[in-house]
């Protein structure tokens, strides 16, 4: 990695992963403790957007002269700007999520107008129904994963063709616009996703040793703690669904599907920065070549 590559953090976790605790079940502790230590480094910039959804829907004054939701798009400018001043994201990190912010505001534009959700307060800083915080929202998605793949050192085996894994994202992305005039093919992109990737596993670093999941597993769980946080924003009243026009019902879990989808287009996205590696020969599976 280039020297101005190098985020504040690295010199942090490799004091961390130096550290000698007792072995046994002090060790695995330990482990587990550094694993909840990263993911919470590397959901730093999503952690702060649901902060201050919640925070600004508790706190706000009702009669500010700067709306709530621009408020929102400022701070988390703020945000952004912060963590490229202190070395918390590197540059490379930056321009993926700058493409996120691109790819959702035209989804919410799209969205929006469709009437899938509502941005139910008024706003200056926005592009006709949609606030430009909302932008910010899709950016962390993409500043977790990028950030998530760099702390974890993220190798893979059985990793498809890139050229086919962005056919494959390009065509969800169509589908999520398309579905409103054309039939959904949502089934058929997740038997192709799984044709792609049954055989994909991810490893990552938490500490000394490796170790690995299928990666159509990782995608879920990342999909799923994307629908808990979603649920949050609509509590804070951040955007509403048809459904919540007259009080709060949880989101739907068919949502859970939708943001699979949109994890798999996030992962292609942060894989055009990122490199997709193969795992050190000790970590590598005996029956399997790692590619």
């Amino acid at each position: 990695m280039k020297p101005r590559e190098t985020t504040r953090f690295a010199a942090i976790r490799a004091r961390l992963e130096t550290f000698e605790p007792r072995a046994g079940i002090y060790a695995w502790l330990y482990e587990f403790a550094l694993f909840g230590f990263k993911q919470g480094w590397a959901c730093l910039f999503g952690g702060l957007m649901l902060a201050l959804l919640v925070g600004t829907h508790l706190f706000y004054p009702a009669d500010a002269a700067l709306a709530r939701y621009d408020f929102l798009t400022l701070a988390a400018l703020g945000i952004q700007i912060a963590m490229l001043a202190l070395r918390l994201e590197t540059w490379g990190e930056a321009k993926v999520i700058l493409a996120f912010h691109v790819v959702g505001t035209v989804m919410e534009l799209f969205k929006t107008a469709y009437g899938s959700w509502i941005y139910p307060e008024a706003s200056i800083l926005r592009i006709g129904a949609v606030p430009l915080f909302s932008g910010f929202m899709y950016a962390a998605v993409g500043s977790y994963i990028a950030r998530v793949w760099r702390i974890f050192d993220f190798r893979f085996t059985a990793y498809p063709p890139r050229w086919a894994t962005w056919v494959l994202a390009v065509a969800i992305y169509v589908n999520f616009f398309t579905h409103h005039w054309l039939p959904d093919v949502r089934m058929a992109l997740f038997a192709a996703m799984i044709a792609l990737f049954a055989r994909t596993r991810i490893y990552f670093t938490v500490w000394r040793e490796p170790r690995w999941m299928p990666l159509l597993v990782g995608w879920l769980l990342v999909a799923l703690f994307i629908w808990f946080a979603e649920n949050l924003g609509t509590v804070a009243r951040a955007w509403t669904y048809p459904d919540q026009a007259h009080g709060w019902a949880m989101v739907s879990p068919a949502k859970l599907g939708a943001w699979y989808l949109l994890m798999y287009i996030s992962f292609v996205l942060v894989s055009w920065v990122a490199t997709i590696r193969a795992p050190f020969v000790s970590a590598a599976p005996p029956t399997q070549q790692a590619v």
